[in-house]
């Protein structure tokens, strides 16, 4: 029997990147994931890009799970608020929330000095990243203590919130503000028997950094020659089987209040990427 056969998930911000990994990964183990985002086929988001929450909820239905994909902007509380009211209504029970979001437009000021920065895109990176995961875990909560415990996964990126990265002002601020949103909501939520923690992938092979690099999964190594670091990246799925991994774990509320990193994980528990291998980032 597949080891989340009968848990559901939502995966917030499931369009791209480590959002469609953990999604998919979860449906390997078995899970009715909704998968929701604004790019849906035929209306994508202001990002324009290809990838839609309808591509991923069939990936996780491919992969043995159930995808469900459902146009959320997280930005706005009533959609928030229908989006786990459905749940409720069709399955009864929440285990697995995923807050995925970052915020708009980091990578477009990627190297711009906070005094050159606008602070209304600024503002609004914080908001996005960082507001929407207040605003989902607010609403998911009650369902989360009805099912009688569950986990909540805040992705992030990097585990240390004393770094700093030159350049990126907001959103280094925005990935400290989640590992410190994981913190306090676990000391919060404990005594209901829900685990959170903050996750973090190393260095991830997203679409968005494939294009960059203009390689394919396929042939990614190409672009070690423009990056060595490159040479130790992940596929979007190794965070997603960490995501498993915690959620299969019996024990689970031991992590509880903790700043995690995907290589790591996967050298305790087991797992490794879609290619068999095992990499760490070192942060």
């Amino acid at each position: 029997m597949a080891a989340l056969a009968g848990k559901v998930a939502v995966v917030a911000g499931a369009t791209r990147g480590a959002g469609r990994g953990i999604a998919r990964a979860l449906g390997e183990a078995g899970a009715t994931v909704y998968c929701t985002g604004r790019s849906v086929r035929g209306a994508p988001s202001d990002k324009n890009r290809s990838e839609t929450i309808d591509e991923t909820a069939e990936l996780v239905t491919a992969a043995g799970g159930r995808g469900i994909a459902v146009r959320v902007d997280h930005t706005e509380r009533e959609q928030v608020r229908l989006l786990f009211e459905r749940v409720a209504a069709e399955q009864g029970r929440l285990d697995i929330l995923v807050n995925d979001l970052t915020g708009d437009g980091y990578a477009e000021a990627w190297g711009t000095p906070f005094a050159e920065r606008s602070l209304d895109l600024g503002l609004k990176l914080l908001r996005t990243g960082v507001e929407t995961h207040i605003i989902n875990a607010y609403y998911a909560l009650p369902l989360l203590i009805k099912t009688g415990g569950g986990l909540i996964i805040e992705m992030t990126d990097g585990i240390d919130v004393r770094e700093v990265r030159a350049g990126a002002f907001y959103y280094s601020l925005e990935k400290s503000f989640v590992i410190r949103l994981a913190l306090g909501l676990a000391e919060e939520l404990r005594e209901h028997n829900i685990a959170v923690v903050a996750l973090s992938p190393g260095f991830m092979r997203s679409e968005e950094v494939l294009d960059h690099f203009g390689v394919r999964e396929e042939n990614w190594r190409d672009a070690v020659a423009q990056d060595r670091h490159f040479g130790y990246s992940e596929t979007p799925l190794y965070v997603g089987r960490a995501v498993v991994a915690l959620a299969t774990d019996g024990e689970v509320m031991k992590k509880s209040g903790q700043a995690l990193l995907s290589g790591r994980l996967a050298r305790e528990y087991g797992f490794t990427d879609a290619d068999g291998t095992q990499p760490v980032w070192l942060y």
